[in-house]
């Protein structure tokens, strides 16, 4: 598959690259990654980012303006989103062929060409396979792109410490800081957080609530974020949070936007994107999110969310 996405990236003149909505690292590291990949192999290929821009992220990348006609004769490539609702921008269903990079469980296998692995720790991770599959065949990689990648592995493997990271990711990882980028500045600019943040990161420290099996939930309203003057996006930062927490084995944030209320489960161990299924959502086995339309319905993820624990 990965010769397959090589010789098909080669037929065409423009190329253009989603991601899923509400982006995290990987999803801007592997779609800015392959985009440098390719504009660093193939100069004379029209190549283009798109989606709606996140600001916490724009260190990383900015997106680009691309106008409809564009698409009709177009490559479209879609990384790191498992089911076509989460595309960021729709208009990659207009592309002349459409491949799918995924490293979720794929039970939505849209597209032309599927390359889905979900051993991979990151899309990022298996770009730079794609890399080291074609460069023999005139892929190249440059400093950018090489930060892009590391900055998406770094991501998704929460600084190489989830259960995700193989000896594989180390490596790959091990290889692209040979690049030319520097380290200090990425870290710091994917961790650091806004003092107004981090006063909302003690208010879930003080607020969270578990029971005996490990099972943990915090509810984000409208009015919280209010409060403490931090976006939904931004409060989606803190998810981790709780991970270091003794004893807890899964927990799920809710975070209240305009029209619905953003479902975040993370795990140490018991099974929760089969539970996000349930709300419309997805992921992987122990990090997954899905959305809801009241806090009735919180209520019952919280039972559903205690039940897998016990």
């Amino acid at each position: 598959m990965k010769k397959q996405i090589i010789d098909t990236i080669k037929e065409y003149e423009t190329i253009i690259i989603h991601r899923h909505v509400r982006p995290d690292p990987d999803a801007y590291g592997s779609q800015g990654g392959l985009a440098e990949m390719i504009r660093t192999s193939f100069p004379e290929k029209k190549v283009f980012t798109v989606g709606q821009g996140e600001k916490s992220l724009s260190f990383l990348r900015r997106m680009d303006e691309v106008p409809d006609e564009l698409f009709a004769q177009a490559l479209v490539i879609v990384c790191d989103t498992a089911n076509e609702e989460r595309v960021d921008d729709q208009r990659y269903k207009n592309g002349a062929k459409i491949i799918k990079i995924d490293h979720h469980p794929n039970v939505d296998p849209y597209g032309d060409l599927l390359w889905v692995d979900t051993t991979a720790s990151s899309v990022s991770e298996m770009i730079y396979e794609l890399y080291l599959e074609g460069k023999e065949r005139e892929l190249k990689l440059n400093d950018e792109g090489a930060r892009l990648l590391f900055a998406g592995i770094v991501g998704d493997t929460g600084r190489f410490l989830f259960p995700s990271t193989s000896q594989k990711t180390l490596e790959y990882a091990g290889q692209l800081i040979q690049y030319d980028f520097d380290r200090s500045i990425l870290f710091n600019s994917l961790y650091e957080m806004d003092a107004h943040v981090l006063k909302l990161q003690g208010y879930v420290l003080q607020n969270f609530s578990i029971d005996q099996n490990g099972a943990a939930f915090i509810k984000l309203t409208q009015d919280i974020l209010n409060k403490y003057e931090v976006s939904a996006s931004e409060a989606s930062l803190l998810v981790g949070t709780l991970g270091s927490v003794k004893n807890m084995k899964a927990w799920v944030f809710f975070i209240e936007e305009p029209t619905e209320i953003r479902v975040r489960l993370r795990s140490k161990g018991p099974i929760v994107n089969e539970l996000a299924r349930q709300y419309n959502g997805g992921g992987h086995p122990m990090a997954a999110g899905a959305s809801i339309k009241k806090w009735s319905e919180a209520d019952e993820v919280i039972a559903k969310l205690q039940k897998i624990c016990e």
